[in-house]
């Protein structure tokens, strides 16, 4: 008994200092820029008492009822069968609506809203992270200043290339290098707090509430600034699955958030004594024999936030896939054992290109500071509106007590993004446009789906009248097993039909696979194979598979023989595929932008072939031409 309890804290203890690698990146660099960009000289705030104690409590509380009461406290115990998110939030939310009615579209709408800002988040982190952390060398060699940008770009460059070859193997040091990152932040902050104890009276909100009496507009604006201090905690939620919420949660208690306060509170004690620190108080922290070794482990830090940023891009794309809001993407596996590290080589390149362009464009920390917060902002407000959806059915709250949790909250980040929302014109309107691009391809494929589907339901044949009339008019039998892939299991596919009309055959056994994502992150093949025989040879497939389950179509076959009894042999057996060509055309539906973007999006999906794992060399393909 005294054994399992020490193992049991043994991989506690492992899944936290895992924790701090993955999940908490982000957060834990936000101290390299965010103080510091509270006193940009753009804001004209003097690095008084009052105003460093202010800019102090904010971060504190914003810290404390954001991420802890938010985040730790409540969205952890929002999981859907383990797993966090906003697209598996979204899934858990939309349970509550019936297909057609409001709540559901407003369900989706939010959740794909939220999901795009994401993707507009996950574009900054890595700029802003490295750039900020090499803009460190200029503080030890001031020679170095105008070796920043290419120095970044080359670190930015080498971390999307090593990609492909799976984070496994630098996953192993993610968690000791990212403890040695908050041990440094809280000892280098605790140095300057123990010279300057009185920074410490900025844990009475009372000074971030007298920021707002005595200059409002300017104490709004520098939410946004206090807002960066923040931008992490979205993958708190996010990453639950992969390590659960008791890890999670001891990691920011026990680690990360005395860290990032000893650091905050060291860094104003450091400008309260020397306003000349302002300029980079993170770095003129450190005594000048310890500052290379502090951009090194700075480096390495913004390293794995980006990291953790550019792996959530991809398990938030074959997510969306699996709910059919993006259209199937080549998606490697990079490692046997752990189908959550996976590579998705057209997010890697494009997000690539996008953070090498905002480098370039906005070139330093400070200017790509007014870019960031919004997107991630918007996707907080999305999750907080979800969580006051699924309190009442998750938690059985009373309508009453979810209204006095949730809506002071949402006034909270209403107040952030109002002062995000300032920063529009500083380059805030990136992540918008980002966004807003994003949001078109996931709503444009879903929308698009849903008409091809409608299309092919008008000009199909009933599956029962079908195979009723095979014992009336018997066609010509063959060898083998025909599977044919099909969306919807009460018609039968367009692929039979062509075959039927050009070869005028039918397999001696038949099988209509049609394959659903449940909107729960796994179903075990005992809930999610159904195999039911008709007449005259032919069989129905039913398949459900989770959002975050990898379809394979001979562990498929397999899973089947061991539930039914019965045998497929693989080189017996054709897989008949329809091949769509989609033709946009007037006929009522979308409009044509987005039908011609449904159409160029159809024809650069991966291969059903591909996505479902089928040998090549056992696959039909017909195609056909439609409107939508």
């Amino acid at each position: 008994m005294q054994d399992e309890q020490m193992h049991d804290k043994g991989s506690m203890a492992a899944l936290s200092l895992g924790a701090l690698g993955v999940v908490y990146g982000d957060i834990g660099t936000s101290p390299l820029y965010a103080f510091k960009e509270a006193f940009n000289p753009a804001h004209s705030l003097g690095f008084n008492p009052a105003n460093i104690y202010g800019v102090l409590s904010l971060i504190f509380w914003g810290l404390t009822i954001i991420v802890t009461v938010k985040y730790v406290g409540l969205a952890l115990r929002a999981d859907n069968e383990g797993e966090g998110g906003i697209l598996a939030l979204m899934a858990l939310v939309m349970r509550r609506y019936a297909a057609p009615s409001r709540g559901r579209v407003l369900a989706v709408a939010l959740g794909l809203i939220g999901a795009a800002m994401f993707y507009g988040d996950s574009i900054i982190t890595p700029a802003i992270s490295v750039l900020s952390a090499i803009e460190g060398t200029a503080v030890a060699t001031p020679v170095l200043q105008d070796a920043v940008i290419p120095i970044t770009a080359v670190i930015l460059v080498g971390l999307f290339l090593v990609q492909k070859r799976g984070t496994a193997l630098v996953g192993t040091y993610f968690g000791p290098v990212m403890m040695l990152w908050f041990a440094a932040l809280g000892v280098l902050g605790l140095t300057h707090i123990v010279i300057h104890p009185d920074v410490l009276r900025a844990l009475d909100p009372w000074w971030g509430m007298d920021m707002f009496l005595r200059e409002p507009r300017l104490a709004l604006f520098l939410l946004g600034a206090v807002f960066l201090t923040l931008t992490g905690g979205e993958a708190l939620y996010a990453d639950m699955g992969h390590f659960g919420r008791l890890p999670i949660r001891r990691a920011w208690l026990g680690v990360v958030m005395p860290g990032l306060l000893l650091n905050y509170f060291g860094q104003g004690a450091l400008v309260l004594a020397n306003p000349a620190a302002g300029k980079n108080p993170f770095f003129y922290m450190a005594p000048s024999w310890a500052l290379w070794p502090l951009v090194v482990l700075a480096t390495l830090a913004t390293v794995i936030a980006s990291q953790a940023v550019i792996s959530g891009a991809y398990s938030m794309t074959t997510q969306a896939i699996k709910l059919g809001y993006l259209p199937r993407m080549r998606v490697l596996f990079t490692n046997e054992r752990n189908q959550g590290q996976i590579y998705v080589p057209f997010i890697n390149w494009t997000m690539l290109l996008f953070v090498l362009a905002l480098v370039m464009a906005f070139r330093s920390s400070d200017n790509l500071a007014a870019a960031y917060g919004i997107a991630v902002n918007i996707t907080m407000v999305t999750t907080t509106v979800f969580l006051w959806m699924v309190a009442p059915q998750r938690w059985g709250w009373s309508t009453r007590r979810a209204n006095l949790v949730f809506v002071p909250l949402a006034l909270v980040e209403m107040l952030f993004l109002a002062s995000n929302s300032l920063k529009i014109d500083h380059g805030g309107w990136f992540p918008l446009v980002f966004g807003a691009a994003v949001y078109a391809l996931l709503s444009t494929w879903k929308r698009g789906r849903s008409l091809l589907k409608r299309q092919l339901q008008e000009h199909a044949l009933n599956l029962k009248d079908f195979v009723h009339s095979l014992s009336t008019y018997p066609p010509t039998r063959v060898e083998g097993t025909a599977i044919y892939l099909t969306p919807n299991a009460d018609t039968v596919p367009h692929a039979l039909l062509h075959n039927l009309k050009h070869n005028k055959v039918l397999h001696e056994r038949v099988v209509f696979l049609s394959a659903q994502a449940a909107d729960v992150p796994h179903v075990g093949p005992d809930q999610g194979i159904d195999l039911r025989p008709m007449e005259e040879g032919i069989y129905l497939l039913h398949v459900r598979y989770g959002f975050k389950d990898e379809p394979d179509i001979q562990k498929l076959l397999k899973d089947c023989e061991r539930l039914s009894g019965m045998e497929f042999h693989l080189m017996e057996t054709s897989f008949f595929l329809a091949r769509q060509t989609i033709v946009p055309s007037k006929i009522p539906g979308m409009a044509l932008w987005r039908e011609v973007l449904f159409s160029w999006m159809s024809r650069n999906a991966q291969e059903a072939s591909d996505y479902f794992r089928i040998p090549p060399n056992r696959v039909v393909e017909l195609g056909t031409q439609i409107e939508i």
